[in-house]
């Protein structure tokens, strides 16, 4: 059994994230969770559980104790500051808390005092008014990973559900941005760490790759764009003389149903939508988001903050659940 537990974070703590994190305790036996614990104010934790009527024990724990506790309450690791968060009402004075929750979890698994690290949901906009400098979650991790120093990582996001898995090679940029950030070494670097993270951490010895093309129809021939066999083509070339089983460019159109799912293991798509809509549509709520390409494992839920229903009790944990099980399976020992 690995005994390290997994940490989740605290997310901006006027969203979905604290009733979400205790809505997984409360449903632990019967959704068979790992022992976790979360990087919190713990009194803040307690107003949520109050105020929305749940019989959730809290208790300020070490990492090393949360397999002990869990079972009868819930752990958690205190923050240095008390969080005055209100649900529903964004406050960019709740910043230091969310930076300082990430901070500590990635630090905890890096010291090999926890396995993995689950994030729940940050509103960037309420970060970058109190001068948040990363474009996101996930380029705030890879800032972590490096410490400082001179190794750099190149985190990729991945989106996994038990029915597909999608890799979006270019992500949070304009549509119309899109044709000039796609290049073959972009491409190349994702597969090759798609590839690898597949056999490492999800134990695909040969992992199929799907590519799709950019173009629709994959830009037939060149009549509908160039771009699939200028950049996408040559990088597939690539891939297979890596030895990796790569197949594209492919009409985005017919990548998703069953039959063309099972004939890989993850779909790069070219831009957001194109990769967020089929498993959005798949896998609404059981989807989560992976970072491939760091040093530790990080999944999250494949939600946002949603403000606008926090602290009514009613936002589901499905997605939060299943990131804190493919935690516990990508951070096994």
């Amino acid at each position: 059994m690995n005994r390290r537990p997994l940490l989740l974070t605290q997310g901006d703590p006027s969203g979905i994230g604290p009733e979400l994190t205790l809505k997984a305790w409360l449903q632990r036996e019967r959704a068979s969770l790992p022992p976790f614990a979360v990087v919190a104010d713990p009194d803040h934790l307690g107003r949520v559980a109050t105020a929305l009527g749940w019989n959730v024990p809290i208790q300020v724990a070490q990492p090393s104790q949360v397999h002990a506790i869990f079972s009868r309450a819930l752990p958690v690791l205190p923050l240095s500051a008390a969080v005055s968060a209100r649900a529903g009402q964004p406050d960019p004075a709740s910043a230091p808390s969310v930076i300082e929750s990430i901070e500590t979890a990635v630090r905890l698994v890096r010291a090999g005092e926890a396995s993995a690290v689950v994030t729940n949901p940050i509103a960037k906009h309420v970060l970058y008014e109190a001068g948040f400098r990363h474009p996101g979650h996930t380029e705030f991790l890879a800032a972590l990973a490096s410490d400082g120093g001179s190794e750099s990582w190149h985190p990729v996001m991945m989106l996994w559900s038990e029915q597909l898995a999608v890799v979006p090679v270019t992500v949070h940029i304009p549509l119309s941005d899109v044709p000039s950030a796609l290049t073959t070494d972009l491409i190349v670097t994702t597969g090759r760490i798609v590839a690898r993270e597949l056999r490492e951490r999800f134990g695909i010895a040969a992992p199929r790759l799907a590519l799709a093309g950019l173009n629709p129809h994959a830009g037939e021939s060149g009549s509908m764009g160039t771009e699939d066999m200028r950049v996408i083509a040559p990088a597939v070339e690539i891939l297979r003389q890596d030895g990796i089983d790569a197949a594209g460019p492919l009409p985005a159109d017919t990548m998703f149903h069953a039959r063309a799912r099972s004939r890989y293991d993850a779909a790069l798509a070219m831009y957001h939508d194109q990769a967020l809509i089929p498993i959005k549509t798949i896998a609404f709520d059981e989807a989560v988001n992976v970072t491939l390409g760091l040093p530790f494992v990080r999944t999250s839920p494949d939600h946002g903050t949603a403000f606008d229903i926090a602290g009514k009790g009613i936002a589901r944990p499905d997605s939060l659940i299943a990131a804190i099980r493919l935690a516990a399976r990508l951070g096994a020992p």
